[in-house]
């Protein structure tokens, strides 16, 4: 077929100029401009009348020289967008209690023909008033001036600048190129800008707020991360069916096989570790060979339109537990579906919870395979990482979310737990040199859950019997179309 002519070129893909990734209304895969919009005014909602809530973009970062790592956009200003380009200023304006007066300002950079050559191409600022639905746009090298108006004709400031951050420092330094600094050096960064106007003002930080609202996802939101769990585990499924000889294979045919089956990109640095590597609970050197003796403890997902799956599996070689990998691997299997059925909103739990019945849990599993009986410190010494987080737009989403927060419907989980057996002399001789981690992303209901991962196998035999058969699902490869 021919390729059809878009109306306009922009910077990320739309329906107009990738029509097989979104659909009609959508901005960004499975999320329509209706829902961005409805996130602004629940926002706007939770501020105070003559306010200004300013979110700061990101930039492209460097490894070395003109070596660059792929873009991220800051999650909360693409949470409340949609926007995915560099060097980006958000601004929700509430100037009265009436949210119907509430103003959506983006700064972006504009159209330049010469850069658009190099670096592709840029949406620009009347494309942020007519496809991103910004009632205001500026291009970035008037970023000052536009928020020394914003900010005169406001009494309150919402923004995350922290001086004593180093984050913070580097989000504020963002756009010095963009500014004619002058004989004022206050108007270097955008900290010095919010600096200089806001005298008499209330400054506030933003970031709780919007964490409030990311934390609860929408039925769209739902929906997508279904689709990553769902190609994500079938790329595991995939894996067991094949014989590996190094952890880099592994790895390069998992993120292969998350992007050939419809996910953007890998949502996270994989882990693959064989034999005594799984006890590092990040290995992510993934340059071993991999023994048929061995099991391999894979921590790796796909991210679909910016959301992330998570999954962890921990898998014979060979494809063949033996007698002591499978002892173990059933009891941390235990521990996780006993965890994964409290998981919902009339359980009255938290995260903090979750974890500390997943240490009773572990004690009651460990005895019954032969470690005797485990003190609480005796557990965590096996199992020194935490049951779990939330789930998003980030791996580690909302991070400062309280884990003491009973779970709500519509919170995304994680539930991981792990046993990580040193060679040491106190541990039975069988067990050493064994990491197992299995987890999985559960969707809280009221008296329910939804496992967003259920397609990667994890029962022993499940997984036996793809390692000897192969997959029955039929191989999706190179999706154009995912939902």
């Amino acid at each position: 077929m021919n390729r059809p002519v878009p109306p306009f070129s922009a910077g990320q893909p739309l329906f107009e100029t990738r029509p097989f990734m979104l659909k009609p209304g959508e901005l960004t895969p499975g999320i329509t401009a209706l829902e961005y919009f409805q996130r602004r005014i629940d926002l706007a909602s939770r501020l105070q009348s003559s306010s200004i809530a300013i979110v700061i973009g990101t930039s492209v970062q460097f490894a070395s020289g003109s070596v660059f790592y792929p873009f991220q956009q800051n999650n909360d200003l693409y949470y409340l967008s949609g926007w995915n380009e560099p060097d980006s200023v958000l601004v929700i304006e509430k100037p009265d209690s009436n949210l119907e007066n509430v103003l959506f300002h983006l700064i972006v950079p504009p159209k330049e023909p010469h850069v658009e050559q190099w670096e592709g191409q840029r949406t620009g600022v009347q494309g942020a008033i007519d496809i991103f639905n910004a009632d205001e746009s500026e291009d970035t090298y008037r970023v000052a001036t536009h928020l020394e108006k914003l900010i005169k004709r406001n009494s309150n400031i919402y923004v995350d600048l922290n001086k004593n951050t180093s984050h913070a420092k580097s989000l504020s330094n963002t756009f010095q190129s963009f500014f004619n600094i002058g004989t004022n050096s206050k108007y270097s960064t955008i900290e010095g800008v919010i600096e200089a106007n806001s005298t008499g003002k209330t400054v506030k930080r933003l970031s709780h707020l919007i964490t409030d609202m990311r934390a609860i996802k929408s039925e769209a939101e739902l929906k997508v991360m279904r689709k990553a769990g769902q190609i994500s585990g079938r790329a595991y499924n995939q894996a067991y069916a094949k014989r590996f000889v190094t952890e880099r294979t592994l790895h390069a045919f998992l993120e292969y096989r998350f992007i050939a089956g419809g996910c953007d990109k890998s949502a996270y640095i994989p882990v693959v570790a064989t034999g005594a590597n799984s006890l590092c609970i990040h290995y992510t050197r993934n340059d071993d060979a991999m023994y048929n003796d061995e099991m391999v403890l894979v921590d790796a997902a796909g991210s679909l339109g910016g959301y992330c799956a998570d999954i962890s599996r921990t898998w014979p070689n060979s494809g063949k537990f033996t007698g002591p990998q499978a002892d173990l691997y059933q009891a941390v299997l235990n521990v996780q579906k006993d965890v994964i059925d409290q998981c919902t909103e009339s359980a009255k739990l938290s995260l903090q919870d979750l974890h500390d019945l997943s240490v009773q849990y572990f004690k009651r599993e460990l005895k019954n395979v032969g470690f005797g009986d485990l003190s609480t410190s005796d557990v965590t010494k096996l199992y020194p990482h935490y049951i779990g987080h939330n789930l998003g737009l980030d791996v580690h989403d909302c991070p400062n979310y309280a884990r003491t927060a009973k779970l709500k419907a519509g919170q995304v989980v994680t539930v991981e737990p792990g046993i990580y057996v040193p060679d040491d002399l106190q541990y039975p001789v069988h067990f050493r040199n064994i990491g197992i981690r299995i987890e999985d992303d559960i969707a809280v209901g009221v008296n329910d859950y939804t496992n967003l991962t259920i397609e990667a196998a994890k029962e022993i035999v499940d997984i036996e019997r793809v390692a000897e058969v192969g997959v029955t699902t039929p191989l999706e490869d190179e999706v154009l179309e995912v939902f």
